[in-house]
């Protein structure tokens, strides 16, 4: 297990320089390997129904919206679907499309005793590149990690 407290290690020292409230940070290549050695550890994808339909989506992956399409009306079952669906002892991991809603997902999962809630830095896209475009710099697409698009 030491690999495994070096990847948390890293992410909570990440999540306590930036005095988050969640346990840490991680990116997707980290997440990935906490799924392959934590067989309890649960990845939530907070993305729209859309984005996972356009996109492609993380095979395994819980998926509960965090707000909806069109318009991004914020779910006000998030809370609780994510307690119907994972354990609270759980290590729960949030995704979104670049880390943003998944940060506001890891937050209010802490809050609400997700005590192990951990934040995927970068998202399923990444940043967008100099001509505006995502898939290019990052995140759990591009580095290449199991997804698929059906």
């Amino acid at each position: 297990m030491g690999v495994l407290n070096e990847i948390l290690g890293r992410a909570q020292s990440r999540a306590s320089e930036k005095n988050l409230l969640y346990a840490g940070s991680l990116t997707p290549s980290e997440a990935q390997l906490v799924l392959e050695l934590v067989p309890t550890a649960r990845l939530v994808d907070v993305r729209t129904q859309a984005e996972l339909e356009l996109v492609g989506k993380v095979p395994g992956a819980e998926h509960i919206e965090w707000a909806f399409y069109p318009g991004m009306k914020p779910n006000p079952d998030f809370l609780a679907q994510l307690t119907m669906r994972v354990d609270r002892e759980s290590l729960v991991m949030f995704l979104c499309r670049t880390g943003g809603r998944s940060h506001q997902a890891a937050t209010v999962a802490a809050q609400a005793g997700f005590s192990e809630s951990y934040n995927i830095l970068e998202g399923f896209e990444g940043d967008p590149d100099e001509q505006a475009q995502r898939g290019k710099l990052g995140g759990w697409r591009c580095l290449g990690l199991p997804w698929r698009q059906d």
